[in-house]
This record gives C-alpha cells, sequence and structure tokens, in this order.
C-alpha cells in the first residue's frame, strides 16, 4: 500500500486530471517533528488505536477521509494527509505492514517499522486517528482465505514483476476501507497501477467511497519519493533521476503535439542515456491510466499514462506521467 502509500498505498495527475507535482521538503518534516515536541506536552491528538473493536467504537464526525500506509512516512505520504485534512472534517491515517504484499519474507522482515516517529509526524498535521493494527488483529487465525482477485488489470505492467501483489493490496485496501467507515480514500499518483485497481474494485463492488488522486511528490532533483529510496547509494541515486527524465520526455513529446508512438520514442531515447548497467529496465510503456492497457497509436481518447519501472543498484523504482495532447486530432 503506501509506501507510496501500500509503496504502496502513496504519490503526477491531480485528481481533476490536470498533469502536477509537487516538491518535496526534507525541512517540512524536520519542522513537523520539532512542532511534535510541542503538541505532545500538550497531550495532543492523535488517537492512536490497534484494535478493530477500538476503531469501530469511534463514531465518525460529518466527513471521514482515509490515507492508508505502511507507515516509514516521508512527505509524500504527508501531502496525502494535508489533502485529506483539507477536504473532511476528520482524518484517519493507517499503518499496517500488509504481509500479502511481499513475496520475500527477508523483504517482510526488513520494512523499516516506525511506528512513534510516523505519529509524531501525523500529529504535526493535526490527524485525529491512527490505526496501526498487529498482522494478528488483521488476520485472526491464519491469512484469509477469501482475498480480492486484480483480474487482468493486476496481472500486467507490476503485477507481471510481482505476482500476487495486487491481489493482497486490494484485499487490505478492501478491508481497511470496510473498518474505517471513511467516506473519501486518498492515493498517490506515483502508485498508478494501483490508484487504477483501487477505482476499479470501489466501482465493480459498489463501495460508495470517493478516490482522490494526490500529486506525485518529487525531490527537487525529480526523483519521486519513496520508501525505498533510503536504499540508493549516492552514484545510483544520480543514475535513478533518468526515471523522471524520461517520463518527462515523453510528456513533452505530447505537449508538442507528436503521435502516441513518438511519445514512447521520445521517452526510450531519454532512457537511453543511462550509462549501460546502470539502469535495468523492467518496462516502458504508454497506456490507459484507467484500465492499464496499451495506449493506441490511432484513436485513443483522453489522456494517456507513461509508466517505467526499473531496478537502479539493489533498488527497484517506479514513476510514471500523465501525457496530454492539446489538440486530440495528433493522438
Amino acid at each position: 500500500m503506501a509506501s507510496s502509500a501500500v509503496d504502496g498505498v502513496a504519490d503526477g495527475t491531480a485528481d481533476d486530471g490536470t498533469d502536477a507535482a509537487v516538491t518535496s521538503d526534507d525541512g517540512a518534516v524536520d519542522a513537523a517533528l520539532a512542532s511534535d515536541e510541542g503538541a505532545a506536552e500538550d497531550g495532543a491528538g492523535p488517537l492512536v488505536v490497534h484494535t478493530v473493536a477500538e476503531l469501530r467504537a469511534l463514531r465518525p464526525r460529518e466527513t471521514r477521509a482515509v490515507v492508508m500506509t505502511m507507515g516509514a512516512l516521508h512527505a509524500g505520504h504527508l501531502a496525502l494527509v494535508r489533502e485529506a485534512r483539507r477536504r473532511a472534517h476528520e482524518v484517519v491515517v493507517t499503518i499496517f505492514v500488509n504481509p500479502l504484499q511481499f513475496s520475500s519474507a527477508a523483504d517482510l522482515e526488513t520494512y523499516p517499522r516506525t511506528l512513534d516517529t510516523d505519529v509524531a509526524l501525523l500529529r504535526a498535521e493535526g490527524v485525529d486517528v491512527v490505526f496501526a493494527p498487529s498482522v494478528e488483529e488483521m488476520y485472526p487465525g491464519a491469512q484469509p482465505q477469501v482475498r480480492i482477485v486484480a483480474g487482468r488489470m493486476g496481472e500486467v505492467l507490476e503485477g507481471e514483476h510481482r505476482p500476487g501483489h495486487f491481489d493482497g493490496m486490494l484485499t487490505v485496501v478492501h478491508k481497511l476501507l470496510n473498518l474505517t467507515a471513511g467516506d473519501v480514500a486518498f492515493f498517490g499518483q506515483k502508485d498508478a497501477q494501483q490508484l487504477a485497481l483501487v477505482r476499479r474494485m470501489v466501482a465493480d463492488l459498489n463501495m460508495g467511497i470517493d478516490v482522490v488522486a494526490v500529486p506525485t511528490v518529487r525531490d527537487p532533483d525529480g526523483l519521486a519519493l519513496s520508501s525505498r529510496n533510503v536504499h540508493l547509494s549516492p552514484t545510483d541515486r544520480t543514475a535513478a533521476l533518468v526515471l523522471s527524465r524520461t517520463v518527462l520526455a515523453g510528456a513533452r513529446a505530447a505537449e508538442q503535439g507528436r503521435p502516441p508512438a513518438e511519445v514512447l520514442e521520445a521517452a526510450r531515447a531519454e532512457l537511453a542515456t543511462a550509462a549501460p548497467g546502470d539502469v535495468r529496465t523492467d518496462y516502458l510503456e504508454l497506456v490507459d491510466p484507467v484500465t492499464m492497457s496499451p495506449y493506441p497509436d490511432v484513436g485513443g481518447a483522453g489522456d494517456a499514462l507513461l509508466v517505467i519501472a526499473a531496478q537502479v543498484g539493489t533498488t527497484r523504482l517506479i514513476d510514471n506521467a500523465v501525457v496530454s495532447w492539446a489538440d486530440p486530432g495528433h493522438r
């Protein structure tokens, strides 16, 4: 889920479809932690609950917003929280490292768990409730026998390289949406396929909750924020910048009126500037942002999404950009 968010559930297109990106501010995180020291002395929230019974005992206010994360919060997660705070009377943040999303037991074991720091950051943002359940609380007895299956949309792109990941993500998102009883949920645009699948699940199952996309948050050099970035060496981090340059090159080609095939060519040309061996690409594709199917060379309707995933050093990263044509005739 957010790791981005769920990086899972956390991070550019705004919810109105306009291309957007947010620049991170590491100082803002430090300031939030400093601010929290005073808030803690005043006994300010959030209320931290660990059980389903505690969560269900809380009566929702007029509008409840939900932000789902796996913890290890960064500025990308906080952007989700701020948008939730702006739109709703009450904000609930979930922190749960979901074992169903990990194919490697070692990755699950080493995933950072920083609850105290996360709560401090959320306190400074005015979050009302933090739901931080244990694995046993979420999946009593064993892993669930009944799960959400992502279907064809979950078998391509990320799903091809991480089999079963989206089934685990949708299962826990569905469960958390039921438990938190939110009116609106916020997800990061960085995890574009996750966002599309959550929207499809909500529509297909008539869940009655609004799903809002929040723009990707980037460092000043363009790198999309991810909890995985901490694993990048200085050399790897420099090499990783080709991902954001690649999707931006494609987006600019569309702005210049070039057709879909040439948009992809422009992106591939930028990706080719990476030093051999520095970046090992899993995929670079132009897709429909709703279905995640390949965007047609002719006759496409609406915006497209340029998505990339690559291994940089020992770290796997993803990025994307919305591709828009001013003149629909160029599609």
